[in-house]
């Protein structure tokens, strides 16, 4: 039997897909060579949150741009019931078989960069408000969506948003931005960078990665020209491609990407060119550095941490770069409650000839899963899907909840489900699409019912 909520929201399909398949055409990646007033994350950003904001205001919300940081809509007054969603992506990579900006449908799904990650789910949480306000289902609370720019890159946009524009903090809110049923815990997340002076002989650069939190799926490196290294590759097993031209050969490896918090999941294509150089000229730092790293999860490092709630540490080397002088790599480390990073980063370097530095640091974040809050947005998960079976869980992950208070991760990934977040043809089931409307309506709908203002 289908719910209230589950009918309601069946209007609003065909929205969601055009929706979201015109903003997935708007390559919303972070750009520095645009950055400037209004837009500080670049010209593309700007555009997909002033696109939804368009939307909004067409649609009867009020909406603040809030100088380009973050796309703020909201409806009713009250306790603030708030939705933490994010319109910037990663930058693409790996092979696709459907151009990443398209937004084209095929067996069911929606591919594209940001279908998934997070655009799709901040399409069904805006749909899930208008279903609410045209059904005049807010009342004595307000539930105000904030869609932000920087989420991929550190959150600046949240914290712009809160601690220089003063934004009030929610009563209780989720961002769309993990699994369901719930997540009620999030690692602990420092990204670091070591670099320094290096020689390493023959070796003329190396460009790998595109972003931290991603596991490299794409390492290139530029030698002089070496008729040997093709040996030495094939020898390795790794996937590789050669060429010659003039006095140099460049190499490229291939590997799998994956998001930065399950490295385990991708193949490090930077670690294995690091691997490679370093063995076959006789290299110590990239020889150093790949043996160190070749177990994501700390363990040759001797950093292995773990707690029965947030589990293990993880390292993801995320970028590699050497431009004939300077080496650097950048490294997303995320951990448990019990690691002190202080610590850590003395260690790292003891262990290191390069310097440590901290570019970022977020803790990490628990709340009690017996809680009012936590327990009415699991009943509106399994009453809206009938799944009474899978449990929350704490995650490696970081998402929004770090930023706004009172705030979990609650989908919109669904058990079992792969949507390729990070990789090569990221895409979002429109099934899923469909029914998140519906747990999102009912999940605003119950917790603006548990905080309003009594009449």
């Amino acid at each position: 039997m289908k719910s209230k909520f589950n009918e309601l929201s069946q209007r609003y399909d065909g929205e969601a897909e055009r929706l979201l398949s015109d903003w997935v055409k708007i390559p919303s990646v972070y750009d520095e060579t645009t950055i400037g007033p209004l837009q500080p994350f670049g010209e593309s950003v700007k555009d997909a949150l002033r696109h939804i904001g368009k939307i909004a205001i067409a649609d009867g919300f009020r909406v603040s741009l809030n100088e380009g940081y973050a796309t703020e809509i909201s409806y009713g007054a009250g306790p603030i019931i708030g939705v933490y969603a994010h319109a910037d992506v990663v930058p693409v990579s790996g092979t696709w078989r459907y151009p990443p900006f398209s937004g084209i449908v095929a067996d069911g799904k929606m591919y594209g960069r940001g279908t998934s990650d997070d655009k799709g789910p901040a399409v069904a949480s805006y749909l899930a408000m208008k279903l609410l306000k045209e059904q005049g289902l807010i009342d004595g609370y307000q539930v105000r969506l904030v869609i932000g720019g920087n989420e991929e890159r550190g959150s600046r946009c949240l914290h712009h948003y809160f601690h220089e524009f003063k934004k009030p903090q929610a009563v209780a809110g989720f961002t769309p931005d993990g699994q369901f049923p719930l997540i009620y815990g999030e690692k602990g997340i420092t990204n670091y960078q070591l670099s320094g002076h290096a020689d390493l002989g023959p070796v003329l650069k190396i460009d790998a990665g595109v972003v931290a939190n991603s596991v490299i799926d794409n390492a290139v490196a530029i030698v002089r020209r070496d008729a040997t290294i093709a040996d030495a590759l094939a020898k390795s097993g790794y996937r590789h491609e050669i060429t010659h031209e003039g006095h140099t050969t460049t190499i490229t490896l291939f590997g799998k990407a994956a998001h930065g918090s399950v490295p385990e999941f991708g193949v490090n294509a930077g670690l294995q060119l690091l691997e490679v150089l370093g063995k076959h000229y006789d290299l110590e730092l990239p020889t150093l550095l790949a043996h160190q790293y070749a177990k994501p999860f700390g363990e040759n490092l001797g950093l292995y941490f773990e707690t029965p709630l947030l589990h293990h540490t993880t390292y993801n080397v995320g970028l590699i770069n050497y431009d004939g002088r300077v080496f650097s790599i950048i490294v997303n480390f995320r951990h448990p409650e019990n690691v002190d990073v202080a610590k850590v980063i003395r260690s790292l370097k003891v262990q290191t000839p390069l310097d440590v530095k901290i570019l970022m640091s977020s803790k990490p974040l628990l709340i009690d899963p017996h809680s009012p809050f936590i327990t009415t947005l699991l009943k509106a998960y399994q009453d809206e899907t009938g799944d009474m079976e899978t449990p929350m869980v704490t995650i490696g992950g970081g998402t929004y909840a770090k930023e706004a208070q009172n705030t979990v991760a609650f989908g919109s990934a669904f058990p079992g489900k792969d949507d390729h977040i990070h990789d090569a043809d990221e895409k979002i089931d429109l099934e899923d699409l469909h029914r998140s409307i519906a747990i999102y309506a009912r999940a605003l709908s119950d917790l603006g019912r548990l905080y309003a203002v009594k009449k």
